[in-house]
């Protein structure tokens, strides 16, 4: 019996390359089929087909519904001004910790506050945590 096992052990050393088949796993490089997930060439990006006046007049993309349009662009005095300042840089919570509280407008007076109570809320969490 032990001799039987000696010699299929040494037919499966002689022959490792089949054995490589059977216990590795191998992914198939087959051909990608019209509208599968594969990658190909057709996954280069597309030419946007709208002309240049539609892009200029629309915004593109923001239609949320399945039916409808995108909405048309208006002029700059039918949107409400606070829109404007939504890209404006605020001061940061050591700039805003050197000037004087009395002289700090309401809307830096609470981004201070708030800032402020985060920096804390982080600190006490990194002296708490555990190493």
């Amino acid at each position: 019996m032990a001799l039987n096992h000696a010699r299929s052990l040494k037919i499966a050393m002689n022959s490792m390359e089949p054995m490589r088949m059977i216990g590795s796993r191998t992914y198939a490089a087959g051909k990608a089929k019209k509208g599968s997930k594969g990658g190909g060439a057709s996954d280069a990006p597309k030419v946007s087909s709208l002309s240049k006046e539609i892009k200029a007049t629309t915004v593109v993309g923001a239609n949320i519904l399945k039916e409808g349009t995108d909405p048309k662009l208006r002029p700059d005095s039918e949107y409400p001004d606070w829109l404007w300042h939504l890209l404006d840089k605020r001061p940061a919570l050591s700039e805003l910790q050197r000037k004087e509280a009395e002289d700090l407008p309401i809307e830096d007076l609470k981004r201070y506050v708030k800032l402020d109570n985060r920096a804390r809320i982080k600190e006490n969490n990194s002296v708490r945590a555990k190493n």
